[in-house]
């Protein structure tokens, strides 16, 4: 919407100059047969066309500067936008002694012209020496932050922003990550994640209900925990659902995308946005178990197969046992054959070891009594000779 009404109003302003141009034409020019209103029709349209060119080439560097304002540290903007109003502000000190110089005629042309060049030549030069020393100053404002002086020597970049989906604040799992550090910088919760919450908390299936309360109480529990730090995004994105908006927050601010969606992750991803998939994460988290490794593994229910048993890790991943569907309810020792892992989930494959299969089958083919008991129809040894 917006560069759709500057490319408008390029094109206004050159049609409205071209149209009131032909005043300033020579009048030389014109003559009795000379139709005044079909050169009033060519130079307006002629200054549409270049208003048009010139309102593409505005289009493009804007595009080019707030993509590098949404990736440039805050101290690097600030320093850089104080060094060229202080480049401007000594080109115009200079500036006004020779503007009060009385010159006449074509001599007068040299006070425009020195004034844009001196503008020009300070206003790059403050830039470029707040583009090289401007970090410097965060030493000045706090010298004994030792943060502050790895950022200015540009060693550490400042954290972006952690944008927060629906989906992370229902699952709570993103009070655990905030306690212990791993999201760092602000925590930005938009207003449309909110009103979608208020949705599912007024809605009249009680699951839902439930799901949007704990959401909302969660935040008013972070809010009183991290005050300050968490905040409230209120700009209102067009776009057809939370995610979408979600998607253009998090371009125009540059921050991280924290979801358990993932969809939105992947959606987020081919749009080069940064986004942390909190179920990879949890994957990543996990103990690796390589084939081989062996296992003292309860069995707690038959699998899908008849010979299959399932039993859970530590963590809760699920183990697939092969040969262990008649044990449940036993502890056996399993060699893992493989895994299998995915942002959804992760499954262990194992078999029973040898040694364990064979003393089961003894125990089953044994006699309740032992092999100590005998039976009625049998014969007691001969005594020897």
């Amino acid at each position: 919407m917006v560069e759709a009404l500057i490319l408008l109003v390029f094109l206004i302003s050159g049609a409205s100059a071209g149209w009131m141009g032909v005043h300033l034409l020579p009048q030389d020019l014109f003559n009795d047969t000379t139709n005044v209103e079909g050169v009033r029709w060519v130079l307006t349209g002629f200054g549409a066309f270049i208003g048009l060119i010139a309102g593409l080439v505005f289009r493009r560097l804007r595009q080019q500067l707030m993509r590098q304002v949404r990736t440039m540290p805050t101290d690097l903007l600030v320093s850089r936008a104080v060094g060229l109003i202080l480049g401007l502000l000594v080109a115009n000190l200079l500036l006004a002694p020779i503007l009060l110089l009385p010159l006449a005629g074509a001599v007068s042309l040299v006070k425009p012209l020195a004034a844009v060049l001196s503008n020009v030549f300070f206003g790059v030069l403050g830039y470029n020496l707040a583009e090289v020393h401007g970090r410097t100053l965060l030493r000045l404002f706090n010298p004994s932050s030792t943060e502050a002086l790895l950022v200015a020597d540009g060693v550490l970049t400042p954290a972006s922003a952690k944008i927060l989906d629906t989906s992370v604040i229902i699952d709570g799992r993103i009070r655990g990550l905030l306690a212990c550090g791993l999201l760092e910088g602000q925590v930005i919760v938009a207003q449309t994640v909110i009103d979608e919450m208020q949705q599912l908390a007024d809605s009249a299936n009680a699951e839902k209900r439930a799901r949007g309360r704990r959401g909302l109480k969660l935040l008013t529990d972070l809010r009183e925990t991290y005050g300050r730090r968490l905040v409230i995004n209120t700009t209102r994105y067009d776009g057809a659902g939370t995610d979408d908006r979600l998607l253009q927050l998090s371009a125009d601010t540059g921050g991280t995308l924290v979801t358990a969606d993932f969809n939105l992750a992947q959606v987020a991803q081919v749009q080069e946005l940064k986004v942390m998939n909190l179920s990879e994460l949890v994957i990543a988290l996990r103990p690796e178990v390589q084939p081989g490794d062996e296992l003292l593994l309860k069995i707690v229910r038959q699998g899908k197969e008849n010979n299959q048993g399932v039993g859970y890790l530590d963590d809760g991943t699920m183990v697939v046992v092969e040969g262990a569907g008649t044990a449940i309810g036993d502890r056996l020792p399993v060699v893992v054959t493989g895994a299998l892992q995915n942002p959804s989930g992760r499954m262990v494959f194992a078999r029973l070891e040898k040694e364990s299969s064979a003393p089961r089958s003894a125990k089953a083919n044994r006699s309740p009594r032992g092999n100590s008991g005998s039976k009625g129809n049998e014969r007691p040894p001969a005594n020897p000779r």
